[in-house]
């Protein structure tokens, strides 16, 4: 028996068969670095259309964690696939330095009571530590940008331009010193924005209180009678006991009726609807309900507070409900939005509201009864306190859900103070406010998923004004100039704010707190008071768009209406930034320029693990990006991405990630196959036309040009997970499931420089190249090797490409056309069954040991004929013959899911050839080859060669 192996054009590839990415990724990157890959893309898309995806900046605080990575990852994708659609599309990561976690960081480590600017100094280099940290992370993620540099909001120039965005909002008049409840941590001894609340359960104290009535008669004559026979009362139910001292009013619903009942000593009013449920809880028998009335003939009628000596009046309120309670609501405007709102509107002037609490959460210390103490320790204490005065109707202890910060996880309350606010009804020089402005922003901005846009509107049509200031030192100044006897701004507030933005550009935010304001006033100096309040932290996230696209980097982005405000293509961050991010963007962005500072919004979802759960250390369910990427390598981690639905909750786990780690060798063994078979191939010397192509290497070239349309449109439409559906779908169906194990044949026994050889590679050549380019914004690693693997010359980097251009289709009328294939293909499916079937019945050992024969009807009797004899190369058997599936043969045969077929299968009875492995009829016949069939002799390199047409 002779050795015919190196008369076979065997695979050889020096791709490797395992990724071995942990170690391989970091090689890669540190080249990318060598090359200046950024640069070079950036040297690439000169000239082209720019697409803009402008970064939301992370906070500069901590490792990052998978949702951090979820989110680097869909944005690079995006990047890299507009790259590679013709775009030049920039990248200049970015990161939230300014606030109070950094700072609170700062005081942990170093204590309290720091002078301010050490404290500056510290947070300052605190935060840039973090970004270092961070961005290693964000790196070996395989995340292309601008690392060298990225915007920081603590960069002086960063600084500046969010004092000179704030500027803008002075000039268009949006910004005004107001005295309004807001929401207030103790912890943090600041207001806190929307986004930093979040809601958790609380137990709280849920009190019945009684207010005497002042005036007997005014409130015998609401209800329509002559006179009282008792005493009587209001009743009010609150879960917040430390905010009775405070009670200036009451608030009853105009429509409602409300009853006055007699319960033995006194009269009580109530809700009607509510009688019975509260005289429960009271637990007092109800007697009669005297007479009823609406809320509107309450109105200005006045009761007595519990136990300080001052009146409540009755005010109108139809935010008032009858679901709960009493149907009477006390109000405190110092502690409440409505509450405020209400007494504003019947006349109380701000010196008369009452605050005593103070920014630490303690009582004034000249409160009667309770000063000195903090709120929730005096809440028993106020309850007591109830009791013994007689007021006390009910009391019991309630779990609900309540305001909490974000950081701190501790109770926050409303509570009024003197802070600077965006005045969303202030309407601007077109006669339209804030708030219809971003709302007709919101109508003109793409929103994927499409739910974004509901979300969005809704929080911008309920919200209030936005404040604006903190009372920190680690944030951008509110460089304001109050006058001291006025309280009004300096009249020339905007150009001193340039004066500023000009200093702070040079020496950062320690310029304007280190500023005497005669360096600016001069003479008027002392009518002056210099402002020391901080911009809240989104208000730094949510300028960038003013000093990073068209400030700090606005060379990068070249945006041609500089003058009319940029608009970047997409923003994309977490669901939770409806109220953060891409909120806080739309109200700068709408307030300087008239429009949203965005053209399209992507949410996705967060992280959870595979039974749905929030990732929680205590609960060890938190998959650290970290460990994944030293585990199984980056691009496993991308790859994920882009296999989940990112419109929802995105569940991952170790289990999770294997089966994603499967996928990825499927993707790697085939692009490893394809590779190995254009062994000794030059595409500028054996590339074949596509007219002359074999049929079936025209049909996987055509179906790689359809999919890569449908790829393209998906990037487009940031589908991903239809990039990794159809990209994973094709590689294990059209090429692992028929092509590659069709063309096995050929490509290794025909002769080396054969026609039927090169077409064939020809194919291979051009579904590598797209392929590369496919999987380059999920796989950039994987991506890279393959591209530096296929032969011949190559640019630095496959991202360098753009979507593979030599990609044909089949003509409408080809004889070999798509629907032929397809058919052939789902023949070829039903005989793979028959032939399993007889592996395991010992009847055959293997496909080519096998004769098939197929009873087909008289269509696809000429469907498959088109092949000719080729046709068991396509089936992978020895033989095949074509019978009526009408013949009594046929009877006997094996039924598949085709109506139109049946098989049956018999083991060969001819010997098999050691070279090709078919069992033909005439090996052994010929005397110089005895262990070869006449088609190989033919294909030894002496031979005359073998003719195929089709496959």
């Amino acid at each position: 028996m002779s050795d015919y192996k190196h008369t076979l054009n065997l695979p050889e590839t020096d791709f490797p068969m395992r990724g071995n990415l942990p170690k391989r990724e970091p090689a890669r990157i540190q080249r990318w670095q060598e090359i200046d890959l950024y640069q070079r893309l950036r040297e690439a898309g000169q000239g082209r259309k720019t697409f803009v995806l402008h970064d939301g900046p992370p906070y500069a605080n901590g490792s990052i964690h998978i949702g951090h990575a979820v989110n680097k990852i869909l944005k690079d994708i995006i990047v890299k696939s507009k790259g590679l659609a013709g775009f030049d599309a920039p990248y200049v990561p970015g990161w939230d330095c300014h606030g109070l976690p950094i700072e609170h960081k700062v005081e942990t480590t170093h204590g309290k009571h720091l002078p301010p600017d050490e404290a500056r100094a510290l947070c300052r280099e605190y935060a840039a530590e973090q970004i270092q940290g961070q961005m290693t992370d964000f790196v070996r993620l395989g995340v292309i940008g601008d690392w060298e540099r990225p915007y920081r909001t603590m960069d002086f120039v960063n600084e500046a331009g969010e004092v000179r965005a704030l500027a803008e909002m002075v000039r268009h008049g949006y910004v005004f010193k107001g005295l309004k409840p807001v929401n207030w941590c103790f912890d943090c001894g600041s207001a806190l924005a929307e986004a930093e609340v979040e809601y958790a359960d609380k137990q709280s104290d849920a009190i019945d209180v009684a207010f005497a009535a002042d005036d007997a008669s005014a409130l015998a004559a609401a209800f329509g009678l002559e006179q009282l026979s008792k005493p009587a009362a209001v009743v009010i139910w609150t879960t917040t006991p430390w905010t009775i001292p405070a009670n200036q009013a009451l608030n009853v619903h105009p429509d409602v009726s409300y009853a006055l009942v007699d319960t033995g000593e006194r009269l009580l009013i109530l809700a009607e609807a509510l009688v019975e449920s509260c005289l429960q809880r009271f637990g007092l028998q109800q007697d009669d309900v005297v007479a009823t009335t609406t809320g509107a003939k309450l109105e200005n009628l006045r009761f007595r507070h519990p136990f300080y000596d001052r009146l409540s009046p009755v005010y109108l309120g139809d935010y008032v409900e009858t679901d709960a309670g009493t149907g009477i609501v006390h109000s405190a405007p110092a502690y409440g939005e409505d509450d405020f709102v209400t007494c504003r509107a019947y006349g109380m002037e701000f010196e008369e509201i009452k605050n005593p609490v103070m920014g630490d959460g303690v009582y004034v210390d000249d409160l009667p009864f309770f000063g000195g103490q903090m709120i929730w320790k005096a809440n028993p204490q106020i309850v007591a306190k109830l009791e013994e005065v007689g007021a006390l109707m009910a009391h019991e202890k309630i779990t609900h859900s309540y305001m909490h910060c974000w950081r701190h996880k501790t109770p926050v309350i409303y509570r009024a103070t003197a802070q600077w606010f965006v005045g969303m009804d202030i309407e601007g020089q077109d006669g339209k406010t804030l708030r219809q402005r971003a709302l007709d922003g919101i109508e003109a901005t793409q929103f994927v998923p499409s739910w974004g846009k509901a979300r969005l509107h809704s929080m911008i049509a309920n919200r209030p004004d936005w404040c604006i200031s903190r009372q920190r030192n680690w944030g951008v100044p509110i460089p304001f100039f109050l006058n001291r006897a006025s309280g009004e701004l300096h009249p020339r507030t905007v150009e001193l704010m340039e004066d500023v933005a000009s200093r702070i550009e040079k020496e950062g935010i320690d310029a304007w707190f280190r500023l005497d304001a005669t360096e600016l006033l001069g003479d008027e100096a002392a009518d002056y008071e210099k402002v020391t309040d901080t911009l809240d932290v989104w208000f730094d996230s949510g300028t960038t768009h003013w000093h990073v696209l068209r400030g700090s980097h606005a060379a990068v982005f070249d945006h041609p209406d500089q003058g009319e405000g940029l608009a970047a293509d997409l923003y994309l961050e977490g669901s939770d930034q409806h109220r953060g991010w891409f909120h806080s963007s739309l109200l700068t962005g709408c307030a300087i320029d008239g429009h949203p500072p965005y053209k399209g919004l992507l949410t996705h979802g967060f992280t959870v693990d595979a039974q749905g759960r929030k990732m929680s250390k205590s609960v060890g369910n938190v998959v650290a990006p970290q460990e994944v990427m030293d585990k199984l390598g980056a691009d496993i981690l991308r790859l994920w991405v882009a296999s989940t639905d990112y419109s929802g909750e995105m569940a991952v786990s170790d289990e999770i990630l294997k089966r994603t780690a499967d996928v990825y060798r499927r993707i790697r063994n085939t692009s490893r196959f394809l590779l190995a078979n254009l062994n000794g191939f030059d595409a500028q010397r054996d590339a074949v036309a596509f007219e002359d192509m074999l049929a079936l290497d025209q049909w996987v070239v055509d179906r790689a040009a359809q999919l890569q349309a449908r790829i393209e449109t998906a990037y487009a439409d940031y589908r991903f997970l239809d990039v990794y559906q159809q990209v994973h779908t094709f590689c294990a169906r059209e090429l692992g499931g028929f092509y590659l194990d069709v063309i096995k044949d050929r490509q290794y026994t025909t002769q080396a420089d054969s026609l039927a050889r090169r077409s064939c590679q020809t194919a291979l050549y051009r579904v590598v190249e797209a392929l590369a380019r496919w999987v380059a914004p999920i796989l950039s690693f994987t991506a890279e090797e393959v591209y530096e693997h296929i032969p011949g010359e190559r640019k630095a980097s496959v991202l360098l490409e753009t979507f593979y251009t030599d990609l044909q289709t089949l003509s409408d009328d080809a004889v070999f056309g798509r629907e032929f294939w397809e058919q052939v293909l789902e023949v070829k499916q039903a005989v793979n069954k028959c032939l399993e079937d007889a592996r395991n019945a010992k009847v055959i050992k293997s496909g080519l040991a096998a004769e098939v024969t197929l009873y087909v009807n008289d269509t696809l009797r000429e469907t498959l004929g088109r092949l000719g004899r080729e046709l068991r190369f396509v089936l992978l058997t020895s033989e095949v013959h074509l019978a009526s599936l009408e013949s009594a043969e046929a009877q006997a045969a094996e039924a598949t899911e085709l109506d139109s077929l049946k098989v049956a299968v018999m083991a060969s009875p001819h010997t098999k050839c050691e070279r090709c492995w078919h069992h033909r009829e005439d090996v052994g016949s010929h005397a110089e080859h005895p262990d070869l069939c006449g088609r190989c002799i033919s294909n030894l390199p002496e031979g005359p060669g073998e003719e195929r047409h089709y496959a």
